[in-house]
């Protein structure tokens, strides 16, 4: 009982919710990092309809993933009026919790929005008036699935109050496959691809040149993989497409899927994949977590693999150089081999 003048600590609602909301705007890697945490909220609300609020480029993965009912794309608007709208709507809807699994500066001001105007719902999130404040002052530095770990045991949810050990909750992509009742367009075949095959992830972001292994590189290494018998396969979108026209002109054997890949085959094309290796990208992470053996290059001036890095069980990260610039084909090679996967 609380204390005269004091009000009562806030209490998960549990099974009793009815209305749910998860916020997950971007990135990719992100997004799919926290599907876990997004598990864990399901589990914890068999019977509330979950709502999502993202951005238009998860839209169609969203609504296949089976730990939410529906889903918004209209997270980042992009006018005071857009944003009023969207602040009203989340109020009407009268959410029995919300968890912002974004906690940017952006979602702390809808909350901030929610309060100014009337009750906010239970918030869990970094906002200091939230009901379910993450106020662990090392949670930049968290890797994002435990910092959505202990985010969730502060809003109560997790077993016994903590996730124990390795426990915290993990994404999971084994729903895609069946989702789609394994369609044609899943299979390899679907883009003429013959096994063994990899995946070359060559892109990263474009104003972060420390973060992208030359495309020479690539190359060289595209060549060793062909010379082993295993196909070099590129994914990527518009801005990897002249990486790609460059690694396939150098060597030719490897083939290019840029633009033609939607989030769901590059998680199917990565079960299947004799092994991948790419850069700090969203890609990456997914090609990990569906399960595909990897080598990921990140450079020690730009990203930290204690918090940023794919957590794949056969996940071996390479961190060795100032700049990938600087990391050599030879260190490369030496990782894929040591995955034990090439054909003998």
């Amino acid at each position: 009982m609380a204390k005269p003048g004091k009000s009562a600590s806030p209490v998960n609602p549990g099974e009793a919710a009815e209305k749910v909301l998860v916020i997950k705007l971007s990135a990719l890697g992100d997004f799919v990092l926290a599907l876990g945490a997004m598990k864990a909220v399901r589990v914890a609300h068999p019977k509330a309809r979950i709502t999502l609020l993202t951005t238009p480029p998860y839209k169609d993965f969203a609504e296949l993933c089976p730990y939410v009912d529906e889903v918004e794309t209209d997270g980042r608007p992009d006018t005071m009026k857009a944003t009023a709208a969207l602040i009203s709507r989340i109020r009407k809807a009268k959410y029995d919790i919300v968890y912002d699994f974004q906690t940017s500066g952006r979602t702390k001001n809808y909350f901030t929005a929610l309060n100014k105007t009337g009750k906010a719902p239970l918030w869990s999130g970094h906002h200091e008036k939230a009901a379910f404040f993450h106020d662990n002052a090392d949670r930049a530095t968290m890797h994002s699935i435990d910092r959505l770990a202990e985010q969730l045991e502060v809003a109560g949810v997790a077993p016994g109050g903590r996730w124990l050990g390795n426990s915290a909750p993990k994404p999971d992509l084994s729903w895609v496959r069946p989702k789609l009742l394994d369609a044609p367009r899943l299979q390899p075949a679907y883009f003429s691809i013959e096994t063994p095959y990899m995946l070359l992830i060559p892109g990263a972001s474009a104003h972060r040149e420390a973060k992208r292994w030359p495309v020479e590189n690539y190359a060289e290494l595209a060549k060793r993989v062909a010379d082993a018998g295993v196909t070099p396969v590129i994914i990527g979108g518009k801005a990897e497409g002249q990486l790609a026209h460059e690694i396939v002109r150098k060597e030719p054997r490897t083939k290019s899927l840029t633009t033609r890949t939607d989030l769901f085959q590059i998680v199917t094309l990565a079960e299947k994949a004799l092994f991948v290796v790419g850069n700090d990208t969203g890609p990456m992470h997914m090609a990990a977590i569906a399960g595909a053996p990897g080598v990921a290059l990140f450079a020690l001036t730009e990203s930290n693999p204690d918090h940023a890095a794919p957590r794949g069980a056969q996940t071996i990260i390479i961190n060795s150089a100032p700049t990938l610039a600087e990391l050599s084909v030879d260190d490369v090679w030496q990782s894929v081999r040591a995955l034990g996967v090439l054909p003998s």
